[in-house]
C-alpha cells in the first residue's frame, strides 16, 4: 500500500491523470478510520487529486468501459494488470470455464481475490488455494472454491479451458516448485494460461517495501531480510522473484512452446511480468 501511494503521489505530481474504479457500492475504504465531514481522513489523503470512476465489472458494459481505460493507460496497478491480461489472452466467450489458483482467505485489501469480484460469469469460475476461502462462493454465487495446492492440482488434464494466477508464483518455493506450479496449470487448460507476477527489475520490492535490497545476490539478500526483522520473507519458500528471462525458462521447462513474456511498468520502470500461452486450437 505504501508503494502504491507513493507511486500515486509521484504521478499526481507530474500532472499525470490518475483513475481510480472503484465497484457498484463504492470504496468501502471511504467510510474507514476517522472521519472528517463523513470522509475517511486517510482515504481523502490517499485519493487527493485522482479522479473516480463507478464501474459493474460483472457486466459485460462495465468491463467493456474498463477495457478502454486500459488501452489508454500508461501506468496499471495489479488489478488492471490482471485484466489487461485477460483481454490479451482472448478469453472472451461466455462459455470458457476458469480456473483461478490463488484464491486467497485474507479479505482485508480490495486487490484480494479480484479475479472473483469482477469476472461477470461467476458460475465459470473454480477458485483454488491452500488457505480456506469457502466464504467465496456465498459472496459470488455459482463460483466454486476447491482447497488444493497450485503443485498438485486435483484436476483432470484439460479441464478448463483457461487457468489463471496472480501475484503466486513467486511464493511456492524454488525454480523447480516454480516449475511444477505452471506445468500444473498447463495441464489443466484446454486453451491457455495467464499469470502474473513481480518483476524483479522494479527499485522497489514490493512486500517488503523496501528500497533495492532484492538486486542484492540471493544469500546476501537473504540474510539482509532476516537482520532487519524480515524473517519470513527471508526463506526462498515464501518469496523467490523472478526476472524475465527466469519465467521465460520456467515456462520452457515446464513444456511450454511459444509462451510470451512481458513487463508492465509503473512510474516507468518494469514492475510486473504478464505470462500467456494459449494452445494450438486448430493442430
Amino acid at each position: 500500500m505504501k508503494v502504491f501511494a507513493a507511486a500515486v503521489a509521484l504521478l499526481l505530481c507530474s500532472c499525470a491523470t490518475v483513475s481510480d474504479v472503484v465497484p457498484a457500492g463504492g470504496d468501502r475504504f471511504r467510510y474507514l478510520g476517522h472521519r472528517v465531514n463523513d470522509i475517511a481522513a486517510m482515504w481523502a489523503g490517499v485519493n487527493r487529486g485522482k479522479r473516480s470512476v463507478c464501474l459493474d465489472l460483472q457486466h459485460p458494459d462495465g468491463l467493456g468501459v474498463m477495457r478502454e481505460l486500459i488501452a489508454g493507460a500508461d501506468v496499471l496497478d495489479r488489478d488492471a494488470l490482471g485484466l489487461l491480461a485477460v483481454s490479451q489472452a482472448g478469453v472472451e466467450e461466455r462459455d470458457d470455464r476458469v480456473l483461478d489458483i490463488g484464491a486467497t482467505s485474507d479479505r482485508g485489501y480490495d486487490h484480494s481475490n479480484y479475479f472473483e469480484a469482477w469476472y461477470p460469469y461467476k458460475a465459470n469460475i473454480v477458485a483454488a488455494g491452500i488457505s480456506d476461502a469457502a466464504f467465496l462462493e456465498h459472496e459470488h454465487p455459482g463460483l466454486k472454491f476447491v482447497q488444493a495446492d497450485g503443485r498438485s492440482l486435483p484436476f483432470a488434464d484439460g479441464s478448463f479451458d483457461w487457468v489463471h494466477s496472480s501475484a503466486v508464483l513467486e511464493h511456492v518455493g524454488n525454480a523447480a516448485r516454480q516449475t511444477d506450479f505452471v506445468r500444473e496449470m498447463w495441464r489443466v487448460s484446454r486453451k491457455g494460461i495467464f499469470l502474473t507476477t513481480p518483476d524483479i527489475r522494479f527499485p522497489v520490492e514490493f512486500h517488503t517495501v523496501l528500497p533495492l535490497i532484492h538486486w542484492l545476490p540471493p544469500a546476501l539478500f537473504r540474510r539482509a531480510l532476516s537482520k532487519v526483522g524480515k524473517g519470513f520473507y527471508a526463506r526462498e519458500e515464501n518469496l523467490n522473484l523472478l526476472s524475465r528471462g527466469r519465467l521465460s525458462r520456467i515456462a520452457v521447462a515446464a513444456g511450454i512452446v511459444g509462451a510470451r513474456v512481458t513487463s508492465a511498468k509503473l512510474v516507468g520502470w518494469p514492475a510486473n511480468l504478464l505470462l500467456i500461452a494459449g494452445r494450438d486450437r486448430h493442430g
